[in-house]
């Protein structure tokens, strides 16, 4: 398979790197299993789950978790439950805030799974915040209610069971919206009400093709008795690839603390959450996994960002934790 070659290729980068002989390993039969939070087209060689690979895990492409009562056709997610804007209907964010992962089918979903990434991505709809706001109204960055009622379920029965889970990105956002933070949901926007015109640091425009660019810049730690901290060892991480516009807005009132930011004109920018009750529930504003693909694929610019070792120990610490609580 495709993912193997591409593990056996980080394999030898790895070993390259004296920083990270240690630990290094192809899954094994008794492996954890890390399941990827479904999305839709998932695939096998997705860079999160070369990164898992890397990691020593074995990667695990979950099924799809649908609410009790919701109509689909075939996978998405019927219309009607959906306005014009692609945004979840407010009466049905509430039946999913209210009943979270009871009557799904959650439970048959994670069976066997040990840990769960979830991804980067769209946009949440904010109706299923814990306050819900209007759509932000910016052209191209829209929804998907279908990934958003999965993901939002599967997150919910992880936290409750204590299943470690790492959130990338639009995952780090799953993490806070399921346990009660607020989302900003355009730095654009966000900024503009500030008076302060965005420099956009955190995202790209897409180029000419519509091709995305990953922006490279620092994260700083605010925490040292963190679960990030103890994947860096280091107060600052340098190049992390970064391509979002929205962000957790605030925390207060949770059990999330927050571990890191990025200073931005003026601003922090929350970068890291993570749960204070749980094992390992830790949410990222970057993408690791990222970093980890292009070095493996051998980018002219990987050099821009993390190191590959760097990339992997994000997922090969969720796995050293999931091993603790298999014991």
């Amino acid at each position: 398979m495709k993912i193997k070659a591409n593990v056996m290729k980080g394999l030898a980068l790895l070993m390259l790197c004296h920083c990270c002989l240690c630990g290094v390993a192809v899954a094994q039969d008794d492996a954890v299993r890390v399941g990827l939070a479904w999305k839709p087209g998932l695939s096998a060689d997705d860079r999160a789950a070369i990164a898992v690979e890397l990691a020593g895990g074995e990667a695990v492409l979950l099924d799809q978790v649908r609410p009790e009562g919701f109509d689909y056709d075939s996978v998405m997610l019927q219309s009607k439950y959906v306005d014009a804007d692609g945004v979840l209907l407010p009466q049905y964010a509430e039946q999913i805030k209210l009943a979270t992962w009871h009557g799904s089918n959650a439970k048959q979903v994670l069976e066997g799974v040990d840990a769960v990434v979830f991804l980067g991505g769209c946009d949440i709809s904010s109706t299923l915040f814990r306050e819900p706001q209007p759509w932000h109204g910016v052209e191209g960055d829209v929804c998907d209610v279908t990934r958003d009622l999965s993901e939002y379920l599967t997150m919910a029965y992880c936290l409750d069971h204590d299943i470690p889970v790492l959130g990338l990105c639009r995952g780090m956002q799953v993490l806070g919206v399921v346990s009660g933070a607020s989302l900003i949901q355009d730095l654009g926007n966000y900024y503009a009400e500030q008076g302060i015109d965005y420099e956009n640091l955190h995202r790209a425009m897409r180029d000419e093709n519509g091709n995305r660019h990953y922006v490279p810049h620092d994260v700083v730690i605010t925490d040292a008795s963190s679960l990030l901290y103890g994947i860096e060892i280091s107060d600052t991480i340098r190049n992390v690839p970064s391509w979002h516009h929205q962000v957790v807005g605030d925390v207060r009132g949770t059990n999330l603390k927050v571990t890191a930011v990025t200073p931005t004109q003026g601003l922090d920018i929350i970068e890291a959450i993570e749960r204070t009750d749980k094992t390992f529930a830790l949410g990222v504003q970057f993408h690791p996994e990222e970093a980890v693909r292009k070095h493996v694929a051998g980018e002219n610019d990987a050099h821009c960002f993390m190191q590959l070792y760097q990339g992997v120990n994000y997922f090969r610490t969720l796995i050293n934790y999931t091993k603790k609580l298999k014991k």
